[in-house]
């Protein structure tokens, strides 16, 4: 029997992520997941009139596919894929891997080559820009074991999280997006020795309610490229391209990384990575989470990003629909957690104290807190 689960996630990421319409076409990208969940999306698609294109994929065989691929290889693959999204209109991404790490593997400058022969313009381009689109991991028992559950915990867990009512969660950020577009300077204290300060005046301001991502629940714009300064100290371990990194810390001058250190041997890896071309050096993104339900990082950008108390602050390339200007072949989202058992720290616009420890001090951004946002 079909989890009843399955059809309520398939109802959001069709009704209300990608706001299905009749006689859209929507491409399925799907990752090893259960084909009852495709079954699904396809059904929920044609209910609301759209026509459901899949592509099933596996993550296991990538490694063999892009390594040593060559240019020729991942260029037409590319062109290819490019030419069959520029005729979607929405675009569902469901990412299961029951290994994080599988891209390990494959050579540093066959990871460049796929991110820009075939990631850029296939989703980077021509997906975020050009589809309603929305991507989602899919629960497995190497997740849970990042999360430190149980498997069937874990399940739980992931369902109560990514069927969360979005639509209270719009109307409860709309004071923060106000807030941020107004502001020009934003003062960021803690975790470890971050000591941040940047502009973000004139920059658009996107709230993410469930449209793009699922799980979902931050606000993020972009500092002026060149105003950033100071320390970020992230605390949430991450992951680039399969390899995991502890304790990163950046120090900014005039908006640009000059220096970087990782936990461990994690130093020359990042330094390589922020070495990718020029704008891997300069921020693209800022953003503020706040999903009352995800708690604690476990190594999956997807959830991590929106840890409730957090923020992200990220190398590299900017979404067009918050742009600073910066271009670069990587994105890279590091999260720092603010709440008072990870460090704490405070958040300022223009001086004024927005979040104190993970919670949000004004009146108006009450209903964003956990106790509030998750009731």
């Amino acid at each position: 029997m079909t989890d009843t689960r399955y059809r309520d996630l398939a109802r959001i990421l069709v009704r209300h992520s990608t706001e299905t319409a009749p006689g859209q076409h929507i491409l399925v990208e799907a990752w090893d997941t259960p084909e009852t969940m495709i079954e699904a999306l396809v059904a929920e698609i044609r209910d609301a009139g759209g026509h459901a294109h899949l592509e099933v994929r596996s993550s296991r065989l990538m490694p063999a596919l892009v390594g040593g691929a060559g240019d020729e290889a991942l260029r037409m693959w590319g062109e290819c894929d490019r030419f069959r999204m520029e005729r979607m209109q929405g675009y569902i991404g469901i990412r299961g891997s029951g290994n994080i790490s599988e891209m390990a593997g494959v050579a540093s400058e066959g990871m460049k080559a796929f991110g820009r022969l075939y990631q850029k313009p296939v989703h980077f381009e021509q997906r975020v820009n050009h589809t309603n689109w929305v991507v989602l991991r899919w629960p497995n028992p190497s997740m849970a074991q990042l999360a430190g559950m149980s498997t069937r915990d874990f399940e739980d867990f992931y369902f109560s999280v990514c069927t969360l009512d979005y639509g209270r969660m719009a109307e409860a950020v709309r004071p923060l997006a106000a807030r941020m577009e107004k502001a020009d300077r934003v003062e960021i204290k803690g975790p470890g020795d971050t000591d941040l300060s940047f502009s973000i005046k004139g920059i658009p301001v996107k709230p993410c309610t469930g449209a793009r991502n699922i799980p979902d629940g931050e606000c993020f714009t972009a500092p002026v490229r060149d105003s950033i300064e100071g320390v970020v100290h992230y605390n949430a371990p991450t992951v680039y391209n399969g390899q995991g990194f502890d304790d990163v810390r950046l120090v900014f001058r005039k908006g640009k990384v000059v220096e970087a250190t990782a936990g461990g041997a994690g130093t020359a890896a990042l330094e390589a990575i922020l070495d990718t071309d020029e704008g891997a050096r300069y921020v693209g993104e800022f953003a503020i989470g706040f999903h009352p339900r995800i708690l604690a990082p476990m190594r999956d950008i997807l959830f991590d990003e929106k840890i409730a108390g957090s923020f992200h602050f990220t190398p590299g390339r900017a979404y067009e629909d918050a742009d600073n200007g910066n271009r670069s072949e990587i994105h890279w989202d590091m999260v720092a957690i603010q709440r008072p058992e990870w460090g704490g720290g405070e958040i300022r616009f223009d001086g004024e104290t927005i979040r104190k420890d993970g919670l949000f001090v004004p009146a108006d951004l009450h209903p964003l807190n956990p106790d509030r946002l998750g009731a």
